[in-house]
């Protein structure tokens, strides 16, 4: 049950980074007229540290908790293995899934945009 709070945590931190890319690239399609791929990019370049400084201090905060021990410990032991094993697993997916997810909604997008020219 423990470990679930941290599966919560978890599932904020990521949601958070990849709102923190995609907004930053959508503002660069619209503000900069970039396309989908070169916004993306960019903002994968440009909000790399801010990702890894949240990963980072989250990590830090989790391994006290993983390497306790003592009275509680464990209770404590499975939140700070869940939220280590899952942030250091999320934040290689993050950063490598968003923008290819990020691209294929663009041209999904753009798809849907040429049929409805057509008709």
């Amino acid at each position: 049950m423990v470990s679930l709070i941290g599966l919560v945590l978890l599932i904020g931190i990521v949601k958070k980074n990849a709102i923190m890319m995609i907004d930053f690239a959508i503002e660069a399609e619209r503000g900069e007229g970039k396309s989908a791929i070169e916004a993306i990019h960019q903002a994968a370049l440009l909000r790399f540290r801010p990702i890894l400084m949240t990963t980072f201090a989250a990590l830090a905060a989790a391994v006290p908790l993983m390497l306790s021990w003592g009275d509680g410990a464990e209770l404590r032991r499975p939140l700070g293995i869940s939220i280590f094993g899952g942030l250091v697993l999320s934040q290689l997916l993050t950063l490598f899934t968003t923008p290819v997810i990020y691209v294929w909604f663009d041209r999904l997008g753009s798809g849907a945009k040429r049929r409805e020219a057509l008709q």
